[in-house]
């Protein structure tokens, strides 16, 4: 593939008109969520596409009004006493995320295990698809683009799903499932001469005409009101300046500068686990340099502020529409802007003719390439310590919010690997071993902490009058706490059992005094799967 970001136009222009078209909606709903000004969601949509776009060096990630701020900025605005006043707030935030960058805080995205990150995909993926449900049948009550499992409303995502039931709009229905049948077959083989067109754009448009010809002709099916995507239309120069709020920074006080670090804070923690995750998506598997992604976040967000935005975050939504749509660089994400930027400006009318079944429908596909049963299988064939903390962030993202789930999942990352060090130890002891035998112990090149209890319980459950080798001559790092383990069963818990203990290429500085006698060169090993034991 060609370095040049103009070298892909054929794939960045039809995956930005997706992203255009999920966006759009997410934005004016992001700030409805967050009680903020239509607008400002808008703001927060274009510096994230320009802005951004052209400063990070992602290939696919898309930034914008972040559904994982919604609750955080909500209450900012009310404590604060007015939106000005936050916006200062939200450009204190992006200074201090420039400063992140700065300071290389990006190499956090680094410890984030690849199996919370599926994970997190595979999560996003079902909550696109439980929350766009209601919208597929016409029940528009909570705001596109909230993805936490307590609504606003006080009701949850499970919940929500049988109140639709009640209100289906018909016209609403038959146009979602028009749309899901023609993005269906956009996706076959013998459609490949129409990829140039984006199956997106053919769904919105045809949904337009469906409306039109209801409203005509069938006015009981016509869609109408909150059903339709609602961009503030401004009639002159002066209602389109009015649309605008600028930062009030003569009420700075602890409260704004506390919000300013829980923006900064949260929107950083979001932005590298959507860059880690986008770039796991990425066919050509390329690397985005957190540090420089903090930085340009950070200047978006103070663009974002001054002219009256929202907060932004790289958005795994946005990002993940953007690549199942087949972009190939950063352009896709600048054009997106610049799509939202002259559309709110020149056919605001135009959009707000969008059904939202429509973009529900194309919502439901990008949830359903996130979420596919094949992704399950494919975890559950990598082994339990794979399987486990996948399912532990998928099942928490669900139930509960992005970080809060991410964080759970790490955690079951941690205890997996002590677990699995030692399950190792009671694997070693598969083997029959008996009084008289001789065991090698060889340990790695590092050993740390995590290996203290697989090493413990291999030397406590050697049998009775055995001679025990522990053969450190290839390891470069041994923890205190295993040097202490093998100091107390050399010193103490060997002579108990009369087990001869035999230790080799220990260095000097770990004060452990080598022993050479071992009398037999042929010695049964202890061993794991590999062949050997070794603390690793």
């Amino acid at each position: 593939m060609k370095r040049s970001v103009f070298a892909n136009l054929k794939y960045d222009v039809p995956s930005s008109i997706v992203v255009f078209l999920v966006a759009v909606p997410l934005c004016l709903g992001i700030a409805l969520a967050s009680g903020a000004p239509f607008f400002s969601g808008l703001i927060a949509g274009i510096v994230g596409g320009l802005v951004i776009g052209t400063l990070s060096n992602s290939n696919l990630s898309v930034s914008g009004p972040a559904a994982g701020l919604t609750a955080i900025v909500l209450a900012a605005i009310t404590q604060l006493g007015s939106f000005e006043v936050f916006l200062a707030a939200v450009v204190m935030a992006g200074v201090i995320q420039l400063v992140l960058g700065f300071l290389k805080a990006g190499i956090i995205a680094n410890y984030i295990p690849g199996n919370v990150i599926k994970g997190m995909l595979t999560a996003i993926g079902i909550i696109i698809i439980l929350k766009q449900i209601p919208h597929a049948f016409g029940y528009d009550k909570n705001a596109e683009g909230h993805l936490a499992f307590i609504q606003p409303d006080g009701s949850n995502t499970l919940s929500s799903l049988l109140e639709p039931l009640t209100k289906i709009h018909i016209g609403v229905t038959i146009i979602t499932v028009i749309s899901l049948a023609l993005l269906i077959t956009w996706e076959k083989p013998f459609m490949k001469k129409m990829k140039a067109v984006p199956g997106a754009l053919v769904v919105v448009v045809i949904s337009i005409l469906i409306n039109q010809a209801f409203l005509a002709y069938y006015p009981s099916l016509g869609i109408t009101g909150e059903h339709l995507v609602q961009v503030p239309i401004a009639k002159n120069f002066d209602e389109l300046t009015a649309l605008f709020r600028f930062p009030d920074f003569s009420n700075v006080n602890k409260e704004v500068i506390i919000t300013a670090i829980t923006l900064a804070v949260v929107a950083s923690i979001e932005t590298l686990l959507c860059i880690e995750a986008v770039d796991a998506l990425d066919p050509q598997k390329r690397i985005t340099s957190t540090n420089r992604e903090l930085k340009a976040q950070g200047v978006g967000n103070i663009i974002s502020g001054l002219l009256g935005g929202l907060p932004v975050t790289s958005v795994i939504v946005r990002s993940s529409a953007n690549v199942n749509a087949g972009a190939r660089t950063r352009m896709s994400a600048i054009l997106h802007g610049i799509l939202i930027l002259l559309c709110t400006l020149l056919i605001p009318g135009i959009l707000n003719m969008i059904p939202l079944g429509a973009l529900a429908a194309v919502l439901l596909m990008t949830g359903y390439k996130l979420a596919k049963i094949s992704v399950f299988r494919q975890m559950f064939r990598n082994g339990k310590y794979q399987w486990g903390p996948f399912m532990v962030a998928v099942v928490a993202i669900v139930f509960t919010d992005l970080l809060t789930g991410v964080a759970l999942g790490l955690v079951a990352s941690i205890f997996a690997i002590l677990y699995g060090n030692m399950k190792n130890s009671y694997y070693f002891h598969k083997e029959d071993h008996h009084e008289g035998e001789m065991v090698k112990i060889h340990l790695s090149e590092e050993v740390s902490f995590l290996n203290k209890a697989s090493i413990k319980l291999t030397l406590d459950h050697l049998p009775e009058n055995t001679t025990v080798v522990i053969d450190a001559s290839e390891s470069q790092y041994i923890d205190f706490d295993v040097l202490e383990i093998i100091k107390e069963f050399q010193s103490v818990k060997a002579p108990q059992k009369n087990i001869n203990c035999v230790l080799l290429g220990f260095k000097e500085k770990y004060g452990i005094t080598n022993t050479h006698n071992v009398h037999s060169e042929k010695m049964p090993a202890l061993m794991n799967r590999n062949g050997n034991i070794s603390a690793a």
